[in-house]
């Protein structure tokens, strides 16, 4: 990374609230959604549907190829975010992967606590194959909390005997509400947006006086054995960091297809400054191939 490119990166950064007074859950939404939030990319079409009872962002690249259809559940600590703040990260992934994508509403912690989350993933999945979706053409991507939420929508979705998707790609995954990796405290001098007390408390809101190493909760402790080709990307500088390396560990061990790719002087969730940030150009380019190429030789060939 250029010195210029740090430099502004450190400027969007700075925007992240870390004060000494915790602000309110609607502060944190309407923060984040000012500080994070970017229109989809021109030539991606937007419209607003449902998908297994929850409001749904439609995203649609100009030249998506009509095969294959992207599943996106957004980032935000269980908490906060939404498909409005994440339309531009998926509306690029979307479009560099030639696919139409739908990013899901689904419930947020406090007002709906774990399951709630998983509940709504798997009601989309289901819904998408009950409607005809051949498994093969579907593939399935999340960051953060979204990407935690992700592999757990695939666990679900075995556990119901669901067919798995063609392919899964999480960028910087929560996957252990537990907080046991190390990084949670090693990486907090270099994190420039979390804290081990703020990921402790959005655990507390998501999950409450349950049990946060509920597979389901924290993915890290599932058995991954079934699940499709995964790839996970994460920054060097994340207080996540081991939250990434231990779930590529697990999904290795459970005999999954499984690419780790850790970014040097990378943030959380360094793919929403795309156009700004030529690393997160070429996360996302190589998110978009791993994605296409697990479609089949029929599938779309990515673009920039």
């Amino acid at each position: 990374m250029s010195r210029q490119q740090r430099d502004a990166l450190d400027a969007m950064l700075r925007s992240a609230p870390r004060g000494e007074t915790p602000p309110t859950v609607e502060e944190q939404r309407s923060g984040f959604a000012a500080a994070v939030s970017r229109p989809a990319p021109d030539g991606v079409a937007t419209r607003r549907t449902v998908l297994g009872g929850r409001p749904t962002l439609e995203l649609e690249p100009a030249e998506a190829s009509g095969r294959g259809l992207l599943l996106y559940l957004h980032g935000g600590g269980y908490v906060i975010g939404s498909p409005d703040t994440h339309a531009g990260l998926v509306g690029e992934l979307a479009r560099r992967a030639r696919l139409r994508a739908l990013s899901v509403d689904y419930r947020l912690a406090p007002e709906h606590p774990f399951p709630a989350a998983v509940d709504d993933g798997l009601a989309a999945y289901r819904e998408l194959l009950a409607a005809g979706t051949d498994p093969r053409d579907l593939v399935m991507a999340g960051d953060s909390a979204g990407g935690g939420l992700t592999i757990a929508t695939l666990l679900a979705a075995r556990e119901a005997g669901l067919p798995q998707p063609a392919a899964v790609v999480v960028f910087s995954p929560w996957v252990d509400l537990t907080l046991a990796g190390g990084s949670i405290r090693s990486k907090e001098g270099a994190d420039p947006i979390f804290t081990e007390a703020d990921i402790r408390a959005y655990a507390d809101l998501y999950v409450g006086a349950g049990d946060r190493a509920h597979p389901l909760a924290s993915p890290v402790f599932a058995d991954l054995t079934g699940l499709p080709p995964l790839l996970v990307q994460v920054g060097a500088n994340e207080v996540l960091l081991d939250d990434a390396v231990r779930l590529a560990g697990r999904a290795g061990a459970d005999d999954v297809e499984v690419t780790l790719e850790v970014g040097p002087g990378l943030p959380h969730v360094f793919h929403h400054y795309h156009d700004r940030l030529d690393e997160a150009d070429a996360a996302l380019d190589r998110a978009a191939r791993f994605l296409t190429a697990h479609l089949g030789a029929d599938g779309p060939d990515p673009v920039r």
